[in-house]
Protein backbone atom coordinates (compact mmCIF):
# COMPACT_ATOMS: atom_id res chain seq x y z
CA UNK A 1 0.00 0.00 0.00
CA UNK A 2 1.33 3.73 -0.87
CA UNK A 3 0.62 6.01 2.01
CA UNK A 4 -0.18 9.59 1.27
CA UNK A 5 3.00 12.40 1.68
CA UNK A 6 5.23 10.09 -0.48
CA UNK A 7 7.34 11.17 -3.75
CA UNK A 8 5.68 10.86 -6.75
CA UNK A 9 7.77 11.03 -10.31
CA UNK A 10 5.20 11.51 -13.10
CA UNK A 11 7.41 11.16 -16.51
CA UNK A 12 6.06 12.84 -19.95
CA UNK A 13 7.05 12.52 -23.05
CA UNK A 14 7.14 16.08 -24.12
CA UNK A 15 7.18 19.76 -22.23
CA UNK A 16 3.19 20.48 -23.42
CA UNK A 17 1.81 16.86 -21.46
CA UNK A 18 4.07 18.20 -18.49
CA UNK A 19 2.85 21.29 -18.54
CA UNK A 20 -0.82 20.15 -19.22
CA UNK A 21 -0.04 18.13 -15.47
CA UNK A 22 1.50 20.96 -14.08
CA UNK A 23 -1.51 22.74 -14.64
CA UNK A 24 -3.57 20.53 -12.24
CA UNK A 25 -1.08 20.19 -9.38
CA UNK A 26 -1.38 23.50 -7.98
CA UNK A 27 2.13 23.56 -7.06
CA UNK A 28 2.04 19.98 -5.19
CA UNK A 29 5.57 19.77 -3.50
CA UNK A 30 5.38 15.60 -3.15
CA UNK A 31 4.75 15.35 -7.10
CA UNK A 32 7.64 16.16 -9.40
CA UNK A 33 7.33 15.89 -13.75
CA UNK A 34 10.38 15.46 -16.45
CA UNK A 35 9.51 15.73 -19.77
CA UNK A 36 11.75 12.88 -20.62
CA UNK A 37 11.86 12.59 -24.41
CA UNK A 38 10.05 11.03 -27.08
CA UNK A 39 10.45 7.15 -27.42
CA UNK A 40 11.60 3.97 -24.89
CA UNK A 41 15.12 4.57 -24.68
CA UNK A 42 14.90 8.62 -23.81
CA UNK A 43 12.38 8.01 -21.43
CA UNK A 44 14.10 4.61 -19.65
CA UNK A 45 17.23 6.97 -19.20
CA UNK A 46 15.94 9.71 -18.20
CA UNK A 47 13.91 7.87 -15.66
CA UNK A 48 16.50 5.88 -14.37
CA UNK A 49 18.60 9.36 -13.99
CA UNK A 50 15.88 11.44 -12.12
CA UNK A 51 15.13 8.28 -10.24
CA UNK A 52 19.22 7.85 -8.97
CA UNK A 53 19.21 11.55 -8.19
CA UNK A 54 16.11 11.64 -5.72
CA UNK A 55 14.10 9.00 -3.65
CA UNK A 56 10.59 8.40 -5.37
CA UNK A 57 8.29 6.03 -4.10
CA UNK A 58 5.98 5.72 -7.45
CA UNK A 59 6.96 6.28 -10.40
CA UNK A 60 4.29 7.14 -13.56
CA UNK A 61 4.22 6.79 -17.34
CA UNK A 62 1.53 9.62 -18.31
CA UNK A 63 0.62 11.70 -21.43
CA UNK A 64 -1.59 11.28 -24.85
CA UNK A 65 -1.95 8.55 -26.12
CA UNK A 66 -3.93 6.47 -29.02
CA UNK A 67 -6.93 4.12 -28.10
CA UNK A 68 -7.98 1.15 -30.02
CA UNK A 69 -11.09 2.25 -31.36
CA UNK A 70 -13.23 -1.41 -30.17
CA UNK A 71 -12.28 -1.01 -26.63
CA UNK A 72 -11.53 2.74 -25.60
CA UNK A 73 -12.82 6.43 -27.00
CA UNK A 74 -10.99 9.40 -27.66
CA UNK A 75 -11.21 11.73 -24.55
CA UNK A 76 -11.26 8.85 -22.18
CA UNK A 77 -8.72 8.10 -19.81
CA UNK A 78 -6.69 4.22 -19.55
CA UNK A 79 -4.60 3.07 -16.40
CA UNK A 80 -2.46 0.51 -17.59
CA UNK A 81 -2.57 -3.00 -15.49
CA UNK A 82 0.14 -4.23 -18.15
CA UNK A 83 2.41 -2.67 -20.22
CA UNK A 84 3.92 -4.42 -23.19
CA UNK A 85 7.08 -3.89 -25.47
CA UNK A 86 4.96 -4.57 -28.40
CA UNK A 87 7.61 -4.30 -31.09
CA UNK A 88 10.03 -6.07 -29.16
CA UNK A 89 10.89 -9.35 -30.85
CA UNK A 90 11.65 -10.95 -34.36
CA UNK A 91 9.45 -10.76 -37.31
CA UNK A 92 9.30 -14.34 -39.03
CA UNK A 93 7.86 -15.65 -42.15
CA UNK A 94 4.65 -17.12 -39.70
CA UNK A 95 4.27 -13.85 -37.87
CA UNK A 96 5.83 -11.59 -35.06
CA UNK A 97 7.85 -13.73 -32.64
CA UNK A 98 8.07 -11.85 -28.72
CA UNK A 99 11.06 -11.63 -27.08
CA UNK A 100 9.71 -13.71 -24.39
CA UNK A 101 9.37 -16.99 -26.56
CA UNK A 102 13.13 -16.25 -27.83
CA UNK A 103 14.19 -16.93 -24.02
CA UNK A 104 15.63 -13.67 -24.27
CA UNK A 105 13.46 -11.44 -21.64
CA UNK A 106 10.39 -9.99 -21.01
CA UNK A 107 8.24 -7.78 -22.90
CA UNK A 108 5.36 -7.68 -20.61
CA UNK A 109 5.80 -5.44 -17.32
CA UNK A 110 2.45 -5.75 -14.69
CA UNK A 111 2.08 -3.13 -12.77
CA UNK A 112 1.15 -2.32 -8.63
CA UNK A 113 -2.32 -3.60 -8.47
CA UNK A 114 -3.06 -2.12 -5.36
CA UNK A 115 -2.20 1.56 -6.64
CA UNK A 116 -3.38 0.69 -10.02
CA UNK A 117 -7.39 -0.18 -8.17
CA UNK A 118 -6.04 3.13 -6.08
CA UNK A 119 -6.06 5.68 -8.76
CA UNK A 120 -9.29 3.92 -10.65
CA UNK A 121 -11.60 4.19 -7.82
CA UNK A 122 -10.48 7.87 -7.59
CA UNK A 123 -10.77 9.16 -10.76
CA UNK A 124 -13.91 7.12 -11.41
CA UNK A 125 -15.52 9.38 -8.65
CA UNK A 126 -15.08 12.18 -11.44
CA UNK A 127 -16.66 12.64 -14.96
CA UNK A 128 -13.69 11.27 -16.50
CA UNK A 129 -14.23 7.97 -18.53
CA UNK A 130 -11.73 5.52 -16.79
CA UNK A 131 -10.60 2.61 -18.30
CA UNK A 132 -8.04 0.01 -17.35
CA UNK A 133 -6.57 -2.67 -20.11
CA UNK A 134 -3.06 -3.21 -21.49
CA UNK A 135 -0.96 -0.38 -22.71
CA UNK A 136 1.48 -0.92 -25.77
CA UNK A 137 4.74 0.76 -25.86
CA UNK A 138 6.11 1.10 -29.58
CA UNK A 139 9.10 2.89 -31.46
CA UNK A 140 7.26 3.70 -34.30
CA UNK A 141 3.13 4.90 -33.94
CA UNK A 142 0.84 2.42 -35.95
CA UNK A 143 -0.17 4.61 -39.21
CA UNK A 144 -2.68 1.61 -40.85
CA UNK A 145 -5.66 -0.17 -40.49
CA UNK A 146 -3.65 -3.12 -41.41
CA UNK A 147 -1.26 -2.85 -38.60
CA UNK A 148 -4.00 -2.06 -35.89
CA UNK A 149 -5.66 -5.01 -36.78
CA UNK A 150 -2.44 -7.16 -36.24
CA UNK A 151 -1.60 -5.23 -32.82
CA UNK A 152 -5.62 -6.39 -31.47
CA UNK A 153 -5.11 -10.06 -32.91
CA UNK A 154 -1.78 -10.14 -31.26
CA UNK A 155 -2.03 -8.89 -28.30
CA UNK A 156 -5.38 -9.30 -26.14
CA UNK A 157 -7.14 -6.51 -25.17
CA UNK A 158 -4.57 -3.95 -26.07
CA UNK A 159 -6.13 -0.94 -25.17
CA UNK A 160 -3.66 2.03 -25.91
CA UNK A 161 -0.47 2.56 -27.95
CA UNK A 162 2.17 5.42 -26.61
CA UNK A 163 5.82 5.27 -26.50
CA UNK A 164 7.49 5.63 -23.56
CA UNK A 165 5.82 3.57 -21.40
CA UNK A 166 7.69 0.12 -21.14
CA UNK A 167 11.24 2.72 -21.47
CA UNK A 168 9.82 4.23 -17.83
CA UNK A 169 8.19 1.08 -15.97
CA UNK A 170 12.05 -0.38 -16.81
CA UNK A 171 14.21 1.70 -15.04
CA UNK A 172 11.14 1.56 -12.31
CA UNK A 173 10.97 -2.01 -12.15
CA UNK A 174 14.81 -2.50 -12.24
CA UNK A 175 15.19 -0.44 -8.99
CA UNK A 176 11.62 -1.73 -7.09
CA UNK A 177 9.80 1.46 -7.32
CA UNK A 178 6.24 0.61 -8.05
CA UNK A 179 5.04 2.09 -11.27
CA UNK A 180 1.94 2.95 -13.60
CA UNK A 181 1.24 4.16 -16.74
CA UNK A 182 -1.41 6.98 -17.56
CA UNK A 183 -2.82 7.37 -21.32
CA UNK A 184 -5.52 10.39 -22.12
CA UNK A 185 -6.98 9.31 -25.45
CA UNK A 186 -6.15 11.87 -28.09
CA UNK A 187 -7.02 9.52 -31.36
CA UNK A 188 -8.02 6.28 -32.34
CA UNK A 189 -5.01 3.76 -33.60
CA UNK A 190 -4.91 3.28 -37.30
CA UNK A 191 -4.80 5.40 -40.56
CA UNK A 192 -3.66 9.18 -39.51
CA UNK A 193 -6.53 11.40 -39.31
CA UNK A 194 -5.55 14.47 -37.95
CA UNK A 195 -9.12 15.50 -38.58
CA UNK A 196 -9.97 12.67 -36.20
CA UNK A 197 -7.74 14.38 -33.26
CA UNK A 198 -8.79 15.81 -30.14
CA UNK A 199 -5.20 17.45 -28.36
CA UNK A 200 -7.04 20.13 -26.47
CA UNK A 201 -9.52 17.49 -25.10
CA UNK A 202 -6.49 15.24 -24.13
CA UNK A 203 -4.74 17.43 -22.56
CA UNK A 204 -7.84 18.58 -20.60
CA UNK A 205 -7.81 15.10 -19.41
CA UNK A 206 -4.42 15.07 -18.59
CA UNK A 207 -4.91 18.09 -16.26
CA UNK A 208 -8.26 16.57 -14.21
CA UNK A 209 -6.37 13.16 -14.14
CA UNK A 210 -3.26 15.08 -12.08
CA UNK A 211 -5.86 16.92 -10.02
CA UNK A 212 -6.85 13.86 -8.94
CA UNK A 213 -3.37 12.27 -8.68
CA UNK A 214 -2.82 15.24 -6.31
CA UNK A 215 -5.79 14.39 -3.97
CA UNK A 216 -4.56 10.37 -3.97
CA UNK A 217 -1.08 10.88 -2.95
CA UNK A 218 -1.58 13.95 -0.40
Amino acid sequence: MIAKDKQILIVTAVEAEKEAILKGLHNTNNIHVIAAGVGPSSAAANTTRAICSSKYDVVISMGIGGGFADVVEVGSIVIANEIIAADLGVETAEGFCRLDELGFGSTLLKVDINLMNKVYQALKTTELIVHIGPILTLSTVTGTSETALKLTNRIKGAAVEAMEGFGVATAAHELNIPFLEIRSISNPVGPRDREAWRMKEAFEGLTKTSTILQEVFN
